[in-house]
């Protein structure tokens, strides 16, 4: 029995390793590679004294607590394909991580110079993205697909720590809380990338607030289904959408921000329910910021699609080009909006640095579906330089997007 014992202890040691050396700096740097999982290593803490550095997937699996204390900074290594770097909250598993406007936890690169006690590094700025994954919480709540269960995109089939979903929509995947996550969304196939931040059925009992997203590659922030609401959150320079929904998420997103880059898309991609479960999601107290050069605007407002539901009230949009719009793309989404089931409401538009194209709502909200006409009163101001609506600034003075100046409407 005693070399039994010995020899899952060793196992479980070698699960998830810890290796500690010095640089320049006066933090020391402890690699973590590997999984946290449940039983010896169901506990483990990451102290604001220590740079960690993340190799490969590690993963907080099925009855494990990572904890993460305010301030600490955790760069992780790059990789493509099955080889990511990514930090994933399995199923079951929790992440505690609660920073605060003083001393924010900050996922970053290898490549970043930042250190602890910093809000901002000295040599890497917003357009580097892909030099890792990003962070994925997976949970038990309900999602709106083919099966109650699905694996998570950017992780391969054949790792069950990417399964999401189920019938517990009270799922506790712990806490995020004042944190940054940066230079992310590496490729892992064709078309697959890793999210800033990737949410899997993630259930009403997790907490999530206070959360920037910087230079991801693909999506900022991304819901696949479950109904955990999120409050403060910003994101600058997506490669791709700043937020996309999927699967039927039924939460609420208060005092958001997007602020586009050069290589941005869309502000929002908002797909409908995959499958039976029909649930929508509301997003209020917004301010979207398209990318402005030379003055003239650009990327683009947002894309409904795939019968997409939800109520977005409160949104205060400038910045976008002459052609950028918001899309209705199909009949079951322009049907949705026509019954209810879409709801668009006090929205402002600056449309002040353009002479021409999409400058009123009328312009910009277009219904491109096959029968059309879903919009036939839109009263939306549409020359505002001074809203009445939008995001609560004051909320994300703590973020690099707010200390370099990108949040002014």
């Amino acid at each position: 029995m005693k070399k039994a014992t010995s020899l899952m202890l060793s196992m479980a040691i070698a699960a998830f390793t810890f290796t500690s050396c010095e640089d320049d700096s006066s933090n020391p740097i402890v690699s973590a590679t590997g999984n946290v999982k449940s039983g010896v290593l169901g506990t483990q803490t990451w102290t604001a004294d220590n740079v960690y550095t993340l190799s490969g997937r590690v993963v907080v699996g099925d009855g494990a607590v990572l904890t993460i204390e305010p301030g600490t900074v955790i760069k992780a290594e790059g990789g493509r394909e099955e080889n990511a770097t990514a930090l994933i909250v399995a199923r079951g598993g929790k992440i505690m991580a609660q920073g605060s406007a003083q001393k924010p936890i900050i996922f970053t690169t290898v490549l970043d110079e930042i250190q602890s006690g910093e809000i901002v590094g000295s040599n890497l700025d917003e357009s580097y993205a892909g030099l890792w994954g990003g962070l994925i919480l997976l949970g038990k709540a309900k999602i709106s697909a083919d099966a109650d269960e699905k694996q998570i995109e950017g992780i391969p089939p054949s790792d069950a720590n990417g399964l999401y979903g189920g019938t517990d929509d009270a799922d506790n995947s712990g806490v995020l809380s004042y944190v940054s996550i940066r230079h992310g969304g590496t490729l892992i196939g064709d078309g697959n990338e890793i999210n800033g931040l990737t949410l899997g059925g993630v259930g009403s009992g997790t907490t999530i607030n206070n959360i920037e997203i910087v230079g991801n590659l693909d999506d900022g922030v991304e819901c696949f289904g479950g109904n955990v609401d999120l409050t403060n959150v910003i994101v600058w320079a997506q490669g791709d959408d700043a937020y996309d929904m999927d699967q039927a998420y039924s939460g609420t997103i208060t005092n958001f921000v997007a602020v586009a880059g050069s290589e941005s898309d869309h502000a929002m991609e908002i797909d409908g329910p995959e499958g039976s479960y029909m649930a929508g999601f509301h997003m209020v107290n917004g301010t979207v910021i398209g990318y402005n050069s030379a003055g003239v605007g650009g990327g683009e407002y947002a894309d409904f699609r795939d019968g997409a539901r939800a109520n977005i009230s409160n949104v205060y949009w400038m910045g976008f080009s002459e052609d950028s719009d918001v899309e209705l793309d199909d009949d079951a989404t322009s049907t949705n909006y026509m019954n209810g089931d879409l709801v668009f409401s006090n929205w402002e538009f600056n449309t002040s640095h353009l002479s021409n194209g999409n400058i009123t709502a009328a312009d910009i909200i277009k219904d491109k579906s096959t029968q059309g006409g879903a919009f036939t009163n839109l009263n939306f101001a549409s020359n505002v330089t001074t809203p009445t609506v939008g995001a609560n600034m004051s909320d994300f003075t703590w973020t690099w997007t707010y200390q370099a100046g990108n949040t002014n409407p």
